[in-house]
């Protein structure tokens, strides 16, 4: 009974993780967008600028709905930052060369990016981030004494 729940749980876990990453993804790819469209930046200020809008929107959301955390906030954006301080410049470097070297499509490039990004930080968010601290928010307990 009790796995039945933890399965549930973790099940939910992925299906809002994943909705509000299209939401994230939507945000992204509308300021990539915005920005390649104008012809006036390079991939890498147009691919960071909507990165760094996307990863906010995600953080907040996620933190607060779906692995519902009551952890320190500066602490655990502290350690999302840690994943983006290698994230980034990775998927900043590699899409840059991709785009710019090889001539890759850029919009290609930054949904090859963007894929990568939803498997790494649910897992890093779910193990690392909020592990400990699954379910420790007002609105989790609120949750846990209705059922």
């Amino acid at each position: 009974m009790e796995e039945n729940k933890s399965k549930k749980g973790e099940i939910k876990r992925v299906i809002l993780f994943t909705l509000f990453s299209v939401s994230a993804g939507i945000i992204e790819i509308a300021a990539f967008s915005i920005m390649e469209l104008t012809g006036k930046f390079p991939y890498w200020i147009s691919y960071l600028t909507a990165l760094v809008l996307s990863v906010i929107w995600n953080f907040t959301l996620n933190r607060n709905f779906t692995f519902q955390s009551a952890n320190n906030i500066p602490v655990a954006m502290l350690k999302v930052a840690t994943f983006y301080a290698v994230f980034t410049p990775v998927s900043t470097l590699l899409g840059n060369y991709l785009a710019e070297t090889l001539l890759w499509n850029g919009f290609l490039v930054t949904a090859l990016n963007m894929a990568a990004n939803f498997v790494l930080e649910y897992l890093y968010d779910r193990f690392f981030v909020f592990g400990k601290s699954i379910d420790t928010n007002n609105r989790a307990k609120k949750n846990l004494t209705e059922e």
